[in-house]
């Protein structure tokens, strides 16, 4: 026999789960609002778990009584708290923002496939390969470097790109790129 508990639901149920909802929301809107954009943004490692950590808060609060409302408010709150001193705290010192964040990792120079660096982000050369097609190239050779940000994602850079150093400042393994972007400007 069929348990039909599992898809019904008790009138005062949905009334709770509406009025949370609507009380959350707001929250949430006037948080973001106050901290901007950045909030939901993925510029660093620690962003994506807060932006993990407040939809699984929100997911919580809007589906079951604990926590009720006012501690999921407080709960956004402490994380949106917490992100923004976190931010702060990335911006006025680099000890901080090294503790947070991760580096930047250059996982091809030119076609060259850095496996150590592959092993190192764990990543496959199908996951590279899948990349590469996604941004269009048809060739290694196209390849100009392909780097593994902060938070995870693959930015693959054109040999056709001009590419100011300064983008490459703090990701590792880029100095033996600028070094044999060195030795080709030297040919003659």
């Amino acid at each position: 026999m069929m348990d039909w508990s599992w898809i019904s639901t008790t009138a005062s149920s949905l009334l709770m789960v509406l009025l949370s909802a609507g009380g959350i929301y707001l929250v949430l809107l006037l948080l973001t609002r106050l901290q901007g954009l950045r909030s939901f943004s993925k510029m660093s490692s620690f962003d994506f778990a807060i932006t993990v950590a407040v939809g699984s808060l929100i997911a919580a609060t809007l589906l079951t009584e604990k926590p009720p409302l006012m501690q999921g408010v407080a709960g956004l709150a402490a994380l949106y708290g917490i992100q923004y001193l976190v931010s702060r705290g990335r911006r006025l010192s680099r000890r901080v923002e090294r503790l947070v964040d991760n580096r930047p990792l250059l996982v091809m120079d030119g076609a060259r496939i850095l496996h150590e660096s592959l092993d190192t982000a764990r990543l496959t050369e199908d996951d590279l390969k899948a990349k590469l097609r996604g941004a269009g190239v048809t060739h290694p050779n196209q390849v100009l470097a392909v780097v593994m940000e902060t938070t995870g994602q693959l930015s693959v850079l054109k040999v056709q790109d001009e590419v100011d150093p300064w983008l490459l400042e703090g990701v590792r393994s880029s100095q033996r790129l600028q070094d044999r972007w060195r030795s080709e400007a030297a040919l003659p």
